[in-house]
């Protein structure tokens, strides 16, 4: 806390934040696919890994006393790739399809923000200073992460757009969410909700393209190699990419959110 001015637990939104974000998520989808299927444990062992993964590095986020980058993206990225094992266990080995997943994962979704708002009074970003709305923070975010690996699947194979063109679907619909911004006074938290899902589908469209076969429409990279690569790129952004953590709302930032 500096000058009276509160300092949130989470970075500020930036261009930076949603490049790391995407490559995050991205990341998500080669690791969780390398563990269930390179490796062979199946989606709910790896399911069970990684949830296990996020509760141990949220504990250690939450407990913190202020934001730390490399210990809240190691959080961002643990939901990423539980989001991608979770969904497809659904998707998949539970029999309800993308359609019935991306519901599912939808409802809780806004069943999370619900609560949150009614508990808390917002679900601004701004406002992640305390514990209590640091879970609801997490939790949302857990869910939105897998939404958005439920609706790039669906988009990439059920619709039949294949990984470039589901690529391309969900790159337009941040860029109008962009143009949303910049041009609108449309809620900044609406803005902001919206387009942290639509990352997540991206991801998953770009991190199947890069380990799916050739046959499929991907490019049969390693996943392993894959993810490798994503993670060195991810670490040097948060090295070498100045981040600050957001400024809790009050009198400048009440217009904005």
């Amino acid at each position: 806390m500096n000058d009276g001015i509160e300092t949130s637990k989470v970075p500020e939104v930036t261009l930076i934040f949603w490049v790391i974000k995407i490559l995050a998520t991205t990341l998500g989808e080669t690791g969780g696919d390398a563990a269930s299927m390179s490796m062979k444990l199946g989606y709910g062992v790896s399911s069970a890994i990684f949830i296990a993964l996020f509760l141990v590095v949220v504990a250690a986020q939450i407990a913190a006393r202020q934001f730390r980058p490399f210990l809240y993206w190691s959080v961002v990225i643990a939901t990423t790739t539980a989001g991608t094992t979770v969904a497809d266990l659904a998707d998949r080995s539970l029999g309800i399809g993308y359609a019935g997943g991306s519901s599912l994962l939808f409802a809780l979704l806004m069943l999370s923000l619900l609560v949150w708002y009614r508990s808390e009074g917002s679900i601004s970003v701004n406002t992640v200073s305390t514990p209590r709305i640091e879970a609801f923070y997490w939790i949302s975010i857990l869910f939105s992460q897998t939404l958005g690996t439920a609706l790039g699947d669906w988009v990439a194979d059920t619709n039949g757009l294949g990984y470039e063109r589901g690529a391309l679907v969900f790159g337009a619909g941040l860029a109008a969410i962009a143009a949303a911004y910049y041009f609108t006074s449309l809620s900044r938290t609406t803005l902001f909700w919206a387009a942290f899902i639509l990352t997540r589908p991206l991801g998953a469209t770009l991190g199947d393209f890069l380990d799916k076969p050739i046959a499929n429409g991907g490019l049969a990279f390693s996943r392993y190699y894959a993810s490798a690569i994503l993670a060195a790129v991810i670490i040097g952004c948060i090295a070498l990419l100045p981040q600050r953590a957001g400024i809790c709302p009050g009198e400048r930032l009440s217009s904005r959110v």
